[in-house]
C-alpha cells in the first residue's frame, strides 16, 4: 500500500498491553484513513451497542490516525476521533502536529486506544520501541508545563537509550490539560502550545482513560509513494498556488476578527445577540503590534499563517498564544464583549493552558454571560463573579471553574446544551433558547443570518458533525465547502487551508493517485466513497445515547437565536427564514441519499454495501 506505513498500534490501557495490527487493502481504499477509517473502526467495534456506550467510559475507543496524504500534502495534521462526549456521534477532529509525521516515520499509520489505565500514563514511541510510561508527575500540570516536561524527558530518554544517534531533535507530542483530566466535555487534545483538536471533546476521552499524552520520534523515512516524480510535481504546484495567498501569510485568519463583524455581520457578539460590530480596537493592525513571531507554519506548510502574540506589560503581562486566530478572536473576544487584543490574548492563552476549546468554552461562557445579563444566573450562582460583558477577569475565573469542575463550572463543563438542560431544571426557566448549538456542539463563529459568510441554510442543520464550522453541509454536495469534500481532507489527512483555491482543489485527485496509485475520480468520491463514510456518521449520530439522542429533522435546525432579526449594522432586520430552512433541509436529504425523515435510505445503503448499517436503522425508521 503506497502512502501508508502499513500497520497500526493498538494500546489496551486496562491491560497495559500493546500490539500491532493491519487493515485489509480494500478497507483502506474504501475509507482512506483519518476520519473515514475512524468511522469504520467505530462502527465495526461499537456500532452494535452504540446507544449504551458512555463516551467517557472505558468502552469508548480513542483514535489518533494519519492518512495516506499526511506528510506529502502541504500542511500536516492528525485526526482524533471516537464517540464524542459532545454529540454522542462521531467527529473527525484534526489538529496540526508533527506527531503525525513521527508516527508514520516510526512505521505506524495511527493508534487505537481502548480501556482505561489504573493511574495516569503516557505513551512513548521511538520507532518500534513503544512503552506505556507513568504520568503521575505531570497529571495536573497545565499545557505549557506539560509540554516542557514531556519534551525534556523525551529528549533525555532518546539520548540515553540511543546514544549511537548522537544529538536528538525534540520529540513531538499531543497532550491534555487540567480540563481533560477532569473530563470536561469542552476539553481538547493539544499540540505545541496553541494547536488543538477541539470539536468532539476528545480531551475528555483522554482524561477518562487517564492518558495524559503521546510522545513520539520516528527515525525512518515516510512511506513510499506510487509515483514520486508526479507527487513532487503536484506538490510543487500546490506550493506555488499557496504562496500567492499573501493575506493569509501576513495575518493568518486574525484579520477576520474585525472584518467578519463589520463587513459580513456574521460574528458572535454577546452570545450572538448581535453579529455586527465596528470596533476598530479589534482590527488586525492592533494585534499585529504584539506579535513577536509574524511567520510560523507547521511541517510542510507554505502559508505560515500562524503568529505568536505576547503581552509584555499591563495586567495581562506574560500571556502568550497564537494570533489569536479568528475563531478565538470571536469566541473569546467579541462574543464576551472583549474588544482589546490584550484581553483576547490573555483569555486565549488561559484557555490553552487549561486544555479547553476556545470555540466550545467561548460558546458556554457567552451563554452564561447572557443568563447573568438577564438575571437568571446571579453572583451567588457564580461564586461572586460579576459576569458583565467585557469583564476579562470574571470570564477568566469562570473558565478556571469549568476546567476544575468547581461550583457552577461543574455544570458548564458539560457544554452549552447539557448545561442549558440542567439550568432550566434548576431555575424553572427555559434557557435552551439562549444556547447557540447544533447537536450538542457549539456552533463555529460564522453566522448565516446576513447570508454574507460561507455557511448556507443547510450547513449546520444537516452536518453530521453538528456545529463544526469546518465540516458544514452544502449544496450541491460537491460544493467547495461541502462536508463530502472536507471528509476527503480529514481522511487524507491534510490541512484544508492549502486547498481553498479552486485550482488547488482540482489537484487533490492527482495527488491522491500519485501517492497511492488509486484512480479515484470526483464522481467516485462524491457518489460512493464519501457517501459511505457520511451515512455511517449520520447513523451513529442518530443512534446517540446514552444521555442524549437527536431526533432527525426536529434537531436538524439552527439555534432559536438565529430566527431573531439582527438588530444592528447594514443587515439589520435580517433573520433566518424557517420556510427556507425546511426547503434547504429537504433538498439536502434528497441529494445526499436520506429519506424525508433524515434517515439514510435503505436502497442507498445497500448500493454501498452497508447492509449491516441498513439493518441497524430498521427500528429507528419505524419509531420516527
Amino acid at each position: 500500500m503506497r502512502g501508508y506505513a502499513g500497520k497500526f498500534l493498538e494500546v489496551d490501557l486496562s491491560a497495559g498491553s500493546i500490539k500491532e495490527l493491519k487493515f485489509d487493502d480494500e478497507v483502506l481504499r474504501q475509507y482512506i484513513g483519518g476520519r473515514g477509517l475512524a468511522v469504520k473502526i467505530l462502527w465495526d467495534r461499537l456500532g452494535g451497542k452504540w446507544e449504551t456506550v458512555d463516551p467517557l467510559g472505558p468502552e469508548n475507543i480513542l483514535l489518533m490516525l494519519t492518512g495516506p496524504l499526511t506528510g506529502y500534502a502541504p500542511g500536516v495534521r492528525l485526526c482524533v476521533s471516537g464517540k464524542s462526549p459532545q454529540s454522542n456521534g462521531v467527529v473527525g477532529s484534526t489538529l496540526a502536529t508533527e506527531l503525525a509525521i513521527d508516527l508514520k516515520c516510526a512505521g505506524y499509520d495511527g493508534i487505537i486506544f481502548t480501556g482505561e489505565a489504573e493511574k495516569p500514563v503516557y505513551l512513548f514511541i521511538k520507532d518500534s520501541d513503544v512503552e506505556i510510561k507513568d504520568a503521575s508527575h505531570i497529571w495536573g500540570k497545565d499545557g505549557k508545563e506539560t509540554l516542557k516536561i514531556l519534551v525534556k524527558e523525551g529528549r533525555e530518554e532518546l539520548e540515553s537509550r540511543y546514544k549511537q544517534h548522537g544529538l536528538w531533535k525534540d520529540p513531538s507530542a499531543v497532550y491534555i490539560g487540567p480540563a481533560g483530566e477532569n473530563k470536561s466535555r469542552l476539553a481538547v487534545v493539544a499540540a505545541k502550545w496553541v494547536h488543538a483538536a477541539g470539536y468532539g471533546g476528545y480531551g475528555a476521552v483522554m482524561g477518562s482513560k487517564k492518558l495524559k499524552a503521546v510522545v513520539a520520534k520516528g527515525t525512518g523515512p515516510l512511506p513510499d509513494v506510487d509515483d514520486m516524480e508526479r507527487t513532487l510535481k503536484v506538490t510543487d504546484e500546490l506550493l506555488k498556488i499557496n504562496f500567492k495567498r499573501t493575506v493569509f501569510r501576513r495575518w493568518g485568519t486574525g484579520y477576520l476578527g474585525y472584518d467578519v463583524g463589520v463587513n459580513s455581520s456574521s460574528e458572535p457578539v454577546w452570545n450572538w445577540q448581535e453579529e455586527w460590530h465596528d470596533e476598530k480596537s479589534f482590527g488586525v493592525d492592533q494585534f499585529e503590534r504584539i506579535w513577536v513571531k509574524p511567520y510560523w507554519g507547521d511541517f510542510g506548510c507554505p502559508k505560515t499563517c500562524l503568529k505568536i502574540a505576547v503581552i509584555k506589560s499591563g495586567p495581562f503581562k506574560g500571556a502568550i498564544t497564537d494570533n489569536p486566530d479568528y475563531e478565538n478572536q470571536a469566541y473569546l473576544g467579541t462574543n464576551l464583549g472583549i474588544f482589546t487584543p490584550e484581553g483576547n490574548v490573555y483569555m486565549t492563552a488561559l484557555i490553552d493552558d487549561l486544555g479547553l476549546c476556545g470555540i466550545q468554552t467561548g460558546n458556554v461562557l457567552g451563554f452564561a454571560g447572557e443568563l447573568y445579563q438577564r438575571g437568571i444566573l446571579t453572583k451567588d450562582d457564580l461564586d461572586g463573579l460579576d459576569l458583565k460583558w467585557g469583564n476579562v477577569e470574571a470570564f477568566a475565573s469562570l473558565a478556571r471553574m469549568i476546567a476544575e469542575r468547581r461550583g457552577i463550572g461543574n455544570i458548564l463543563a458539560e457544554g452549552t446544551y447539557r448545561a442549558a438542560l440542567k439550568i432550566s431544571e434548576l431555575k424553572g426557566v427555559d434557557v435552551l433558547k439562549y444556547a447557540v448549538v447544533a447537536k450538542g456542539i457549539g456552533i463555529g463563529a460564522h453566522g448565516i443570518r446576513s447570508e454574507e459568510d460561507y455557511p448556507g441554510y443547510e450547513s449546520y442543520p444537516c452536518s453530521v458533525q453538528g456545529g463544526d464550522h469546518t465540516s458544514v453541509a452544502r449544496l450541491p454536495i460537491n460544493h467547495e465547502n461541502s462536508e463530502l469534500r472536507v471528509i476527503l481532507y480529514d481522511s487524507g489527512v491534510l490541512c484544508w487551508f492549502n486547498f481553498f483555491d479552486t485550482e488547488a482543489q482540482d489537484l487533490i485527485w492527482d495527488l491522491l493517485e500519485a501517492v497511492t496509485g488509486w484512480k479515484i475520480t470526483p464522481e467516485d468520491w462524491f457518489g460512493t466513497t464519501a457517501r459511505r463514510i457520511i451515512h455511517i456518521q449520520r447513523t451513529l449520530l442518530l443512534l446517540g445515547g446514552p444521555d442524549v439522542r437527536w431526533k432527525p429533522k426536529l434537531d436538524d435546525d439552527v439555534p432559536p437565536r438565529w430566527y431573531e432579526p439582527l438588530r444592528k449594522g447594514p443587515y439589520k432586520g435580517k433573520a433566518v427564514d424557517p420556510e427556507r430552512i425546511e426547503r434547504a433541509r429537504s433538498e439536502y436529504y434528497e441529494a445526499i441519499g436520506w429519506d424525508e425523515k433524515g434517515i439514510p435510505k435503505s436502497e442507498e445503503l445497500r448500493r454501498l454495501g452497508l447492509d449491516d448499517v441498513d439493518k441497524r436503522l430498521e427500528e429507528l425508521r419505524r419509531s420516527t
